[in-house]
């Protein structure tokens, strides 16, 4: 398997680049537009390379971050969603507006996304959220007791989950349980104080 790759991007022709490793070993690697933009002849990148075996083809497709990579193996996960529509969806949004539109379960947004029908976005919004939603409670085990005794106070109050969580990174860690209580009240209502 191919993970990574780094070396000179010598050519590209249309999203397909040609990347040049020390070695002297020239891979072609359909790159996202984030790495594209930067292209300036010979410019050196380090891609995360995901290898796609057919019956008639190795293809490489590069990503300019893990992120970007983890959310292209989770759009895989997706029944009907192959790599090339994985990597269009990719190319054509940033994963914080992917996963906004699947919260707010926009199939308009999928629609604008070029080859990608009505049928398949749902599937995707269907799909991912469940994912989502997973990744997202997986959080929660990362929380000390103290704060998800902050959190649960909070949620108690009427505020959401995500928001209690986003007030409690802005929490000093060293304050007692009371005081970082107070201290999200205090934030949850004067934001900009």
């Amino acid at each position: 398997m191919i993970g990574k790759i780094k070396g000179e991007l010598v050519e590209i022709d249309g999203n397909l680049g040609l990347i040049m490793t020390s070695g002297g070993v020239f891979y072609q690697v359909y790159l996202t537009p984030s790495i594209l933009k930067n292209y300036k002849k010979k410019i050196e990148v380090e891609v995360y390379t995901y290898l796609q075996v057919r019956e008639d083809a190795l293809v490489l497709f590069g990503f300019e971050s893990k992120a970007e990579y983890d959310f292209f193996k989770l759009l895989l996960g997706v029944s009907g969603v192959g790599p090339k529509t994985a990597f269009s969806i990719i190319s054509f949004s940033r994963i914080d507006d992917i996963t906004e539109a699947v919260k707010k379960n926009s199939t308009d947004y999928f629609s604008r996304i070029p080859g990608l029908g009505k049928k398949t976005a749902l599937k995707i919004i269907l799909e991912l959220s469940e994912k989502l939603d997973a990744e997202f409670k997986l959080e929660k085990m990362y929380l000390s007791e103290d704060d998800k005794t902050v959190v649960d106070a909070l949620v108690s109050l009427g505020f959401k989950s995500n928001e209690a969580k986003k007030i409690l990174g802005q929490l000093p860690n060293k304050i007692s349980i009371e005081n970082k209580i107070k201290e999200a009240i205090r934030l949850a209502t004067n934001p900009k104080n």
